[in-house]
Formats: structure tokens, sequence, C-alpha cells
């Protein structure tokens, strides 16, 4: 097969070549060189006519696509690095989708070739360009190493909001998604602090925000996703319709399908947003009355914080509870506040607009940017606490965390309902009320990461000895078979089994590392 007998869409483009499909025998690119001749992954050949080295049966041609699949350096090395700036795992191909079709076709192509495929969120507000989005995974787990990453950012169409509804595709960022909502006074139940990271990014993981102890995590907020499966087939799933793959896909890490679209609940949006902070100088005071406002159902939003004190010798605690409201219908404050056991004199409250708290990280984020913080190593950790065992945790986590370990960064530390969490690959504590233990570092440059990384693992293994779990997004080193199988606990049946219905070749989404 000839360069010019090839479709023009459907090409593996190169910094100087183009991959014209996948050498079957060498496991590698089939790339026609600038002269003519062809050689794995970009090497020209010797010469003669271009894919006499790819002919059949050595040579598989890539399906005709919408988008493109581009090989260039620069883009590969922004696949191979996430957010966490701990490892790299570079694909050798990124798929940029001009349509679902064209994820489906080339998961379809990379099933039969036994090529790893990831979708990749490109998280970011893209301010500064192109080069600043980024997976928003911390350790490798959107990595496709060696195969082929899948830039989110071409299926981002916000397809309809409607009331109560919104209809997305996948790399849409809950921050696109948030002020469509708006303009027609509505808004997702549940957000992430953060809001530019894609949609299925976060449903592939959970999602977790300050509404978790009302709404649960924004998977529970689905009313049905179109998925691809591991081999190549695009299915609707739904409570009602192919059940047992939304169960798996949803919170499932990306093991037996990638997220392509999603069909999310909406709530009526509220024009305002009172917000208290509140500190608390004792644990057990602060882990009580964070448990009263939960049940008491006292604000819309609720989290916390683990802060150093002012004297900088120890560790404090801090609520921020939100109360939205519209108009001048302004919530009683004295009501709110009334029976908690907080240092009353240091008690703020701010009054804002819904949307200006949404997207109250931003700021955050850009004083990181420009401190040079935000690319150097985050050894994220996130785990989840029955409330039984909380304050052992805590006190044990607090003897062994230095200011230094936190950095620039946040220890969000809250409680919320389990039984609102309703999605079954989302594990959790076996207990009414769990607590969320977020550790966000933002080290100095020349932070230990290797250090770090032994820290999270002790931190973890403590957590799951109490009774914990964790999430998906964090950076646990040395997970293996067996921590992962007392992870799914008897759910771990039901992850194995939809992995092999729906991914039977185990290409998908290897950075996870449950299934191998």
């Amino acid at each position: 097969m000839t360069k010019s007998a090839l479709p023009r869409r459907g090409l593996l483009v190169g910094a100087a070549a183009t991959v014209i499909g996948w050498n079957t025998a060498g496991r590698s690119w089939a790339v026609a060189g600038t002269d003519g001749t062809t050689g794995p992954d970009g090497t020209a050949g010797a010469g003669g006519e271009a894919g006499s080295a790819a002919s059949p049966p050595a040579f598989a041609a890539l399906p005709p696509l919408d988008g493109s699949v581009v090989a260039d350096p620069a883009t590969l090395a922004r696949f191979g690095g996430d957010f966490g700036h701990l490892v790299t795992t570079a694909p050798r191909a990124v798929l940029r989708p001009g349509s679902v079709r064209d994820v489906a076709a080339v998961v379809g192509f990379a099933h039969r070739h036994r090529i790893p495929v990831a979708m990749n969120g490109q998280s970011g507000d893209g301010v500064g360009g192109a080069s600043e989005l980024e997976s928003h995974s911390s350790y490798g787990q959107a990595g496709a190493p060696g195969g082929i990453a899948v830039d989110a950012r071409g299926l981002g169409r916000i397809l309809s909001v409607t009331p109560g509804r919104a209809v997305v595709e996948a790399g849409v960022t809950w921050a696109q998604l948030t002020d469509a909502a708006l303009a027609q006074g509505w808004a997702p139940p549940c957000l992430t602090d953060f809001l530019h990271l894609s949609v299925g990014g976060t449903l592939s993981v959970g999602g977790i925000g300050g509404a978790v102890h009302r709404y649960g995590l924004q998977v529970d907020t689905v009313e049905s996703v179109d998925v691809v499966t591991g081999t190549g087939r695009l299915v609707t799933a739904s409570p009602t319709a192919n059940r047992d793959l939304f169960d798996a896909v949803l919170a499932g890490g990306g093991q037996a399908g990638i997220i392509v679209r999603a069909t999310l609940r909406l709530v009526r949006a509220r024009e305002r947003a009172l917000v208290f902070n509140l500190f608390y100088d004792d644990l057990a005071v602060y882990l009580a009355d964070q448990e009263r406002l939960m049940t008491e159902r006292r604000f819309d939003l609720q989290v916390g914080e683990v802060v150093r004190n002012a004297a900088g010798t120890g560790w404090r605690y801090k609520v921020e509870a939100v109360a939205h409201y519209d108009g001048a219908a302004v919530p009683d404050r004295a009501a709110l506040l009334r029976g908690l056991r907080c240092v009353a004199a240091e008690t703020t409250v701010v009054d804002q607009t819904a949307r200006e708290y949404a997207f109250r990280v931003d700021g955050f984020a850009g004083y990181l940017k420009a401190a040079g913080l935000w690319e150097q190593p985050k050894p994220w950790l996130s785990l989840f606490l029955p409330a039984s065992t909380t304050a052992a945790f805590m006190r044990e986590a607090e003897a062994l965390l230095t200011p230094a370990d936190l950095g620039a960064g946040l220890l969000l530390f809250h409680p919320y309902r389990t039984d609102r969490l309703t999605r079954p690959m989302a594990v959790m504590p076996a207990e009414p009320v769990a607590w969320h233990f977020d550790l966000l570092s933002f080290p100095a440059p020349g932070a230990d990461s290797a250090a770090a990384l032994r820290r999270n693992r002790l931190l973890y293994d403590r957590a799951v000895a109490l009774g914990g779990k964790r999430y998906l997004v964090g950076a646990i080193p040395g997970m293996t078979r067996t921590d992962w199988r007392r992870h799914y606990g008897t759910r771990w049946a039901a992850a194995v089994a939809a992995k092999q219905r729906y991914d039977p070749a185990g290409i998908l989404t290897p950075g996870q590392g449950i299934h191998g």
C-alpha cells in the first residue's frame, strides 16, 4: 500500500512521517517516511516501494476517522505525564477524536491488536494554552504506556441543557457545564473543588465535593452513560438498561469501558452563597460538631480542613459550610450556628454569588502556577475512614505529618453519610458515617518525593487496618492484587467479572494497576 492510496482520515501523523497502520509482526506502528519508505515507529526504511515492509499479513490499516491519531514527540511527552508529576507513562500514539465513533473504532482496533488504551481528561482552564492541559491523575492512573491515549478534549460538546438534566460528552469540564447550566437557572448538584476537570474523568473515579453529605458523589447524579467497551462496542447503560455495565463504569477506574457521553441530573441554581469558616482547637469537639451539622443538614455544602495553629506548634481544624439563598432571603446566621462549640471570636462569614464560590479555587490555582508549585511533584493521598476509627487515625496522621508535607497545599477532612453513595464500585467503609481525609500536597521544589510516597503507603496501610478505603486518584505505591482484592472486598468478584466480560483483552486503563 502506498501513502497516496491511504484514506485522508485516520492517519497517524508524526513529526516527519505518517504512521499508516500497525505492524502486527513487530508490534509497532508502520510509518511511511518522507522518502516514501517504511519502518517501525517513524524509522525510515532503506528504500523501495512504500508499504513493502508492512504488507499483509504483518500490516493492519487504521480505520477511517473523523479526527486523527498523532505521534509527534511533543504530544507524546505531554500525554506521558500527569498532574502528580511523579511518574511518566508515555503512550506511542494519541487519538484526537472527532466523534464518539472515533473512540469506538480505535478501541476496537486496539482490542484486535492488544494495544493499551486510556482516556486522558486533559484538565485545566487552558488559559495558558494547550501546554497547560494535563491529566489530573496523580500517579499515572490515566496513562497508556506504549499504547494509545485518547484526548478527551476532542469530545467537548454540551449536547443539551434542559430543566433538571444535561447531556454532555466526556471531555466537557465541570466548569463549562456549570456555566452552561447557570445560564438557564440550573446547576450540577455536586461539584469538585477544582472545576476544570473532565466529566468523564471524575465519573470514572467517583467525583467528590462539598455536597457529598447531601447528594453523594458525582456518579450518584448520573442518569445514563454511553460507554465504549474494551472490544469497541458503543453501549448505552443506565439503571434500567445494561445495568451491570452502568455499575461497572461509574467509579470503576476505566476498567470495563470508556465513558464518552453522560446524562446528568441538575438542580435549581441558587443566587448566592453565605460561607462560614468555623475554627476548632479540639479534635473531639470538631468531629462532634461536623457530624452534628451533617445529621441536621443545616448547610448545603459542608467540608473541613486541618490547618496549623497560629504558633505553628500543632494542628487545628476548620469547618467550611455554605448556605445558599436567593434574593433578600438571607439565612439566619444565629440559627445556623446555634449550639456549636467553635472558637466564636474567630468565626468569619463571607457573602458572595454562588458562582464565585463554585469557582473559588481558580484564584488559588493561579497563585500556585505563578509560584511554580503547580508543576512540582505532588504526592496526593485521598482516603475514606469509618467514623469509629477516624479520631485514632487522625491523631496518628497528625503526629506523622509536618508543615513541609503540606507545603502550600491543603488537608481536607470532613464527614459524609455512606448511604448517599449508591454506585457499587465506589467502595466505602462499612459504617453509616465516614470521613474523607484528603492530603493535597503542594511541596516546595526539591522535596523528597520518595519519602512522601513511603509516608502515603504507611498512612494507607494504617487506614485499611482501621477499616478505611482509598480513592482511586491518590499516589499509593506498591499496590498489589491482594491490596485491590481487599479494597473491593465483597465487590471484587463483580469487578473481575466486569473486566472479563467488557475488556477481555485487558487493554483499558492499565495505569490503575487493578487487574494486572
